[in-house]
């Protein structure tokens, strides 16, 4: 299987910057290739990749996405005067042409394709090219926005032509719309194009009704909440063969161009969440980003991400802003006719959205004074100073995933895993961690012997010797009571118990230091806690897009918002939900709590359960479910029962703003009223 994250830069390509007063370009400059490969050698992180030659495209790779005139006219740049490069320049919009920007332009397609070819070959699993020009606005005859041919357009073009790839997805992240992206592929039923920018009723630049809809003044919140519930579900059920990244980080705090809040850890979140599909075939490709400290934070988080190290904790998350429910509300509805995961959605009436400006808040979402402030300077065009917390160190525990076995079982789990050797504990250590300390059960031997298992894995993540762990148990239950309350005392304040099966395994407090998480196929009691959510998947528990569906658009966003510092994931054998379903699950959540994972499977699992259990702990590429299918409306149903419960305690679950609606529409209609077909 496929390893390893390959990095490509070339000196080169910072050999070329504007030579005349062009105000519009300005901003665009060598240093921002400088500064981000810096900053990976400063911190090692280059030291860690795959570093790959970068070579220049040739004219036929060019015109996979451009017009042979177009190219003709660009080749004649490199012989060009000063004057003569003006006058060129100024039939195109926001971009600037010198002497050496051609060669430099080849070699940053040339360097996204040897990334392409390295990983659809294996030779690496992912990986980055810091490459300039950008490209995501480049048209196939027309330069545009600092970019003169379209790097990702090519390389999406390139790997359908010399893979046979077939599901290509393209994630844009840069502030700006890449225009020349959507152009290039929106009559493509092959590549599917994400992109989220900023638009104000195109009064902000390209000023195209084809941005249309997104926002304005967005933070960690509001990015996390649009892969929630709009990406992530359109992508899992595209189930591409390959990610595309337009890595623009002038969606970054500080950045005069975007004047966003989201901070640069955000970004090592958003590429984790990316690496569950396409089997980890992920390429991330430098667009935009314009405030050099926040562009190299960024780029470090996104590669220490592909490196597979656990992205930091993000605390303060809270409702996405106005604006942001807006655009979500309205991109649900305009595109729920071509995707089954929102067949049964409830996206309420189309509005036309106010794209208001949000106050802009502290980097935790709390506005301030300084906020209102900088507000004002947007409005007012002028570019002020915003400061921001460095990102937190993450530093990964020497080994990733340590094992307790019973025997006959070790041999089905990588050799890469730490075999962890146990100490039963006795009855009275065991019944330190229970609330039930005369539990016939503790007598014997085979669960006295698991206990210590447990006990001995949760050990070497508190010391940080290991980053995760899996044990196979007797007694469920009992080990997840064990673990818990083992984990709350000894390091964290905070535990995330998802579970998998009919009977909760512990009595929950209303203290919210555990959330528990309960997937099953019978109906549970009501409860009005927002620490205990079940989710009843009826009639077909192997329902994998109502499963997906669940853990997209409701796990994941409780899961951000709760912030725990453990995370423990069991079941007794998978409850009916599938193997690669189950493994998503793992993979997905260990971007919470720093990676520190705890999977606890009953003994009698299968060993093809353990296996795959024990590869998603370790970060290999989980495996694809395939195509999926229209959602049971019964299990959606039982999504959002729990998601309309819990949103007001929960901001993450938020996916429109009810409040703008009644005060619109005047009411909301129940979302299941009628009949549906």
């Amino acid at each position: 299987m496929a390893s390893g994250t390959a990095l490509l830069y070339d000196e080169e390509m910072t050999r070329y910057q504007l030579l005349w007063d062009y105000p519009a370009c300005k901003i665009e400059s060598p240093e921002r290739l400088t500064v981000s490969h810096e900053a990976l050698q400063t911190t090692g992180l280059s030291g860690r990749c795959v570093s790959l030659p970068v070579r220049q495209a040739t004219e036929d790779e060019i015109l996979l996405a451009h017009s042979q005139e177009y190219l003709e006219s660009v080749k004649k740049t490199p012989s060009m005067s000063l004057e003569e490069l003006v006058t060129f320049t100024q039939q195109y919009g926001d971009v600037y042409f010198h002497p050496n920007i051609y060669h430099c332009a080849k070699l940053a397609i040339g360097a996204t394709l040897q990334l392409v070819d390295a990983v659809m070959t294996g030779k690496v699993r992912n990986g980055m090219a810091l490459v300039r020009p950008p490209g995501h606005h480049s048209q196939r005859s027309l330069a545009s926005g600092f970019c003169v041919f379209n790097n990702v357009a090519i390389a999406a073009l390139y790997a359908k032509k010399h893979f046979n790839v077939r599901r290509v997805l393209i994630v844009d992240w840069d502030i700006h719309h890449g225009q020349g992206l959507q152009y290039c592929f929106e009559e493509d039923s092959e590549v599917l194009y994400f992109s989220w920018h900023r638009y104000e009723h195109q009064r902000f630049w390209p000023n195209l009704r084809e941005s249309d809809f997104d926002a304005v003044g967005m933070g960690n919140s509001d990015y996390l909440s649009v892969f929630f519930h709009v990406l992530l579900p359109i992508a899992y059920e595209f189930n591409p063969e390959l990610v595309l990244v337009s890595a623009g980080f002038d969606s970054a705090i500080g950045d005069p161009e975007g004047h966003m809040c989201a901070t640069p850890d955000i970004f090592g979140h958003l590429t984790h969440l990316l690496m569950s599909l396409a089997s980890g075939r992920l390429c991330a490709i430098l667009e935009g980003g314009y405030n050099l400290t926040s562009l190299a934070q960024s780029v470090c988080q996104t590669v220490q991400t592909l490196l597979g190290d656990p992205p930091s904790r993000i605390s303060g998350l809270s409702s996405p802003c106005q604006s942001a429910l807006e655009s979500i509300h309205c991109v649900r509805g305009a595109h729920q006719q071509y995707w089954t995961c929102l067949k049964y959605a409830d996206v309420g009436p189309q509005l036309e959205a106010s794209t208001k400006c949000p106050r802009l808040e502290g980097v935790i979402g709390e506005a301030d004074e300084e906020g209102t402030q900088a507000e004002e300077a947007q409005k007012e065009g002028e570019i002020k100073e915003i400061a921001w917390p460095e990102p937190p160190s993450r530093m990964a525990p020497p080994v990733r995933t340590g094992v307790v076995l019973p025997t006959g079982l070790e041999d089905h789990v990588p050799a890469s895993c730490l075999r962890v050797t146990t100490i039963p504990l006795t009855s009275t250590e065991a019944a330190k961690g229970l609330s039930d300390p005369a539990d016939p059960k503790l007598k014997d031997d085979k669960v006295l012997q698991s206990l210590g298992g447990v006990s001995s894995l949760l050990e070497k993540i508190e010391k940080k010797e290991v980053r995760n762990g899996l044990a196979v148990v007797p007694d469920l239950s009992l080990a997840v009571a064990f673990g818990v309350q083992q984990a709350l005392t000894s390091f964290t304040d905070r535990v995330l118990l998802v579970f998998l099966g009919s009977n909760p395994p512990i009595e929950l407090q209303e203290d919210g230091r555990v959330m528990l998480i309960q997937f099953c196929c019978t109906e549970q009691l009501e409860t009005k806690s927002k620490f205990y959510i079940p989710v009843c998947l009826k009639k077909s528990p192997s329902d994998v897009p109502g499963f997906l569906y669940a853990v997209l658009t409701l796990l994941l966003p409780l899961a951000y918002g709760y912030d725990p510092g453990m995370i423990l994931a069991a079941t007794r054998e998978r409850d009916g939900v599938g193997l690669a379903a189950w493994a998503q699950l793992i993979g997905l959540l260990q971007g919470l709590a720093q990676g520190r994972t705890l999977a606890l499977l009953l003994q009698g699992a299968e060993e093809v359960t353990v296996k795959a259990t024990a590869a998603s702990l370790l970060g290999e590429p989980t495996p694809t479910l395939g195509p999926l299918g229209v959602p049971l409306l019964e299990n959606v149903k039982a999504v959002e029962k729990q998601r309309q419960r819990l949103q007001a305690h929960w901001g993450l679950l938020k996916a429109a703003d009810e409040d703008h609606l009644r005060a619109t529409c005047g009411h909301i209609e129940d979302e299941y009223s009628g009949v549906l077909p």
